[in-house]
């Protein structure tokens, strides 16, 4: 079997890759559209400049948004101009002209490749910091609450035997309350500083503390106290690292994430699972352009009454309910049921499966 690209072959790929681009414009221009009309209010109370909504909004919205429903553009592609292919008898005439099903499904998967390649390049390299510019933006002018957020009961390990446990922190004034800094060595406890509130002092990248208290123990009876009203103290943890959660880490780069994830597993970091869900997301979504580009072929080759309609209205219930699996999968993350992983492939392993039983029939 020749792998050499034939007019058939270019004949089946600008089909694919044509009929892609031409959905994304179309469905982006509408959701841009529904977009606006959901956020213009927002918009005008804040009296935002109309450069700064589409350079820094919407610019970078749109490979955020091709990227997400990158599976569904792919599968209503492929479902669309194979039934058009089947409809007007150009499968039969292909199959009839000695060209085997396998064979067929070269430029397909050729063409999923270049699709799939392109969505791993934007989630690698484009999209985590163009997120960052969007995230920032949805903050200032979108998303009011995050000006209200706070977080209870936190306790890290910052480094090797330093643990720190803080009862509230309120973004209005990035204070920390009820702080306290726990040092261990061998299996015990040589120091403990306690403090009031400690406030984040962005010049020395550092905390400021208010009435605090250090007790350093000693192997004998007695140990040392020492107290005060204001202390300075630079250690492993940053502003920042209140902060984290499923939108920041969005704005990683491959490289900043994994040493999150690092740092929060050591940290014991109840929030690391949003960047284990983040690492896996990225890989999982490119994959799926193959998966589903097989199903769509193997759903669609073969002509029927009716047109294209059914094909068409199955295409995007499928499509639809396979982001609808991949985010229910992260609910199993998100309850510790099974690691990030794993649960992030099972669509794709489900999906699998059911495409080999659809190109396995699909010839027959």
């Amino acid at each position: 079997m020749s792998l050499k690209p034939k007019i058939l072959d270019r004949y089946i790929m600008k089909k694919f890759l044509m009929t892609f681009f031409i959905a994304l414009l179309v469905i982006i221009g509408i959701v841009i559209i529904f977009d606006i009309s959901e956020k213009i209010e927002n918009f005008v109370e804040h009296e935002v400049p109309l450069r700064t909504i589409i350079v820094d909004y919407y610019v970078n919205f749109i490979p955020y948004f091709i990227n997400m429903f990158s599976p569904l553009f792919v599968f209503i592609t492929v479902i669309f101009f194979t039934s058009r292919m089947a409809a007007n008898s150009e499968i039969i005439a292909i199959l009839s002209g000695g060209v085997s099903y396998h064979r067929m499904m070269v430029p397909y998967v050729v063409s999923a490749a270049i699709i799939a390649l392109l969505s791993l390049g934007l989630n690698l390299f484009v999209i985590p910091r163009s997120n960052a510019t969007r995230v920032d933006f949805e903050t200032k002018y979108v998303d009011m609450n995050y000006t209200k957020y706070s977080r209870n009961n936190v306790h890290y390990q910052i480094a090797p035997g330093q643990f720190v446990f803080v009862q509230s922190f309120s973004a209005y004034n990035n204070t920390a309350y009820k702080f306290t800094l726990e040092t261990i060595e061998n299996n015990k406890m040589v120091s403990k500083l306690t403090a009031e509130s400690a406030a984040w002092d962005s010049t020395m990248d550092g905390w400021h503390l208010r009435r605090w208290f250090i007790r350093d123990y000693s192997t004998g009876l007695e140990d040392k106290v020492r107290c005060g009203d204001q202390l300075d103290t630079v250690i492993a943890l940053k502003l920042s690292d209140f902060y984290r959660n499923q939108k920041t880490v969005e704005t990683l780069t491959q490289k900043d994430l994994n040493a999150l994830i690092s740092t929060q597993k050591m940290r014991g970091d109840a929030n690391v699972m949003y960047a284990q869900i983040e690492k896996n997301r990225r890989m999982t979504l490119p994959f799926s352009a193959f998966i589903l580009t097989i199903m769509a072929v193997a759903l669609t080759s073969k002509k029927k009454r009716g047109g294209i309609g059914f094909n068409l209205a199955l295409g995007i219930g499928l499509a639809f309910l396979y982001i609808l699996f991949l985010k229910f999968s992260e609910m199993f993350v998100f309850t510790g049921t099974l690691p990030a992983g794993i649960a992030l492939w099972l669509p794709n392993f489900v999906y699998v499966i059911i495409a080999a039983v659809l190109y396995r029939m699909a010839p027959k």
